[in-house]
């Protein structure tokens, strides 16, 4: 290895690296809020990059319908509860969020598909049709059983991984898609050749975490998430909604999970079940966070990105095998350190 290729590994390390640093940071959010292991963080990163694809050809994305659906089903959950409680004025609210709003997003991608509009108007489409599934995942398979055990909401999350999975086979095909580079445009720094692309994902990841960093401390709604995660009674004793928190931190998973799957789209050829490896690295990266520390998760997954683009130079063949292996000494080296706090201790 010279160091023209250590340079180049670095740069694509980096460049993966934030990408996990990404869903690292998704995947703490939610489990400090909700106690949810949020498998399924991955299908909306193939969510994302499918969806741009099928609107770059052309065609409308299956997720508009599944868009619809979902907020179908939320709607008559909602409908059921307040009809229960007699709280009739929220009604209209409910059919506006969960039925027009969504059938309002699937017209306009109806229309929009075939006209192949810019790159720009494409990607908020993506977005307005991946992100909002987000909260309406919460709202139908986390928030009904928003108090039970951690493992319970585990099982919850392998469901809905598999459920996801199959969904994106009916609505994608087994066929990978790839999308043009945002930029087709390569700079020369010495021996390394830094593309367009690779600036624009490691731009734009910077950008959403520093944006992150600032809805956290100088928004209400930053500070209440960041009150339930510390401590979940005490937020609700001060009349933050637990189900608002647990909404909002699965909007920002889902947004953080689509635009990192629109990120990726141009680099590798994403399949309907290609999410899920991409997940598990951020897993490994929030697991050296402790599923609690936002620096060090995203520190862990830029050092998968890193161990990653040097294990596929020296054995391609082990690659995936060499970065999980990584997650082993992590967990010895937090059980044997780590308090343990029963659950109910809270």
């Amino acid at each position: 290895m010279n160091a023209e290729i250590a340079l180049f590994l670095i740069q694509d390390g980096l460049t993966n690296g934030a990408i996990y640093a990404l869903l690292a940071l998704a995947l703490v959010l939610v489990f400090a809020v909700t106690r949810v292991i949020f498998i399924p963080q991955g299908e909306f990163v193939a969510y994302g990059a499918l969806t741009l694809a099928s609107l770059q050809l052309g065609k409308l994305p299956g997720t508009a319908w599944l868009l619809l659906a979902a907020g179908l089903a939320v709607a008559a959950v909602e409908l059921v509860q307040v009809l229960r409680v007699g709280a009739l004025r929220r009604v209209p609210a409910i059919v506006f969020s969960y039925i027009v709003v969504p059938a309002g997003i699937l017209a306009i991608a109806w229309w929009a598909a075939p006209q192949k509009p810019a790159l720009t108007f494409q990607v908020l489409l993506a977005l307005l049709l991946v992100v909002p599934l987000g909260p309406m995942v919460y709202r139908l398979a986390y928030q009904p059983l928003a108090n039970a055990s951690v493992l319970v909401l585990l099982i919850i999350s392998v469901a809905v991984h598999f459920a996801m999975t199959g969904l994106g086979l009916v609505f994608f095909g087994a066929e990978g898609s790839r999308t043009p580079a945002f930029s087709d445009v390569h700079w020369k720094l010495g021996v390394l050749t830094i593309s367009g692309q690779s600036l624009w994902v490691v731009g734009v990841s910077l950008a959403l975490i520093v944006a992150l960093l600032l809805f956290f401390e100088h928004t209400i709604y930053g500070k209440a998430l960041r009150a339930t995660a510390i401590n979940r009674v005490g937020a609700r004793l001060v009349g933050i909604s637990p189900a608002m928190a647990g909404k909002l931190s699965f909007t920002l998973a889902a947004l953080i999970g689509a635009l990192s799957g629109v990120l990726v789209a141009p680099i590798t050829t994403i399949y309907y079940d290609s999410g899920f490896l991409v997940g598990l690295k951020g897993f490994v990266g929030a697991i050296v966070g402790g599923l609690v520390s936002y620096p060090i998760a995203a520190a862990g997954a830029l050092l998968v990105g890193l161990l990653e683009a040097y294990a596929s130079f020296w054995a391609s063949a082990y690659k995936e095998v060499i970065v999980f292996t990584m997650i082993v000494p992590v967990l010895v080296w937090r059980s044997l350190t780590a308090h343990h706090i029963e659950e109910d201790e809270e």
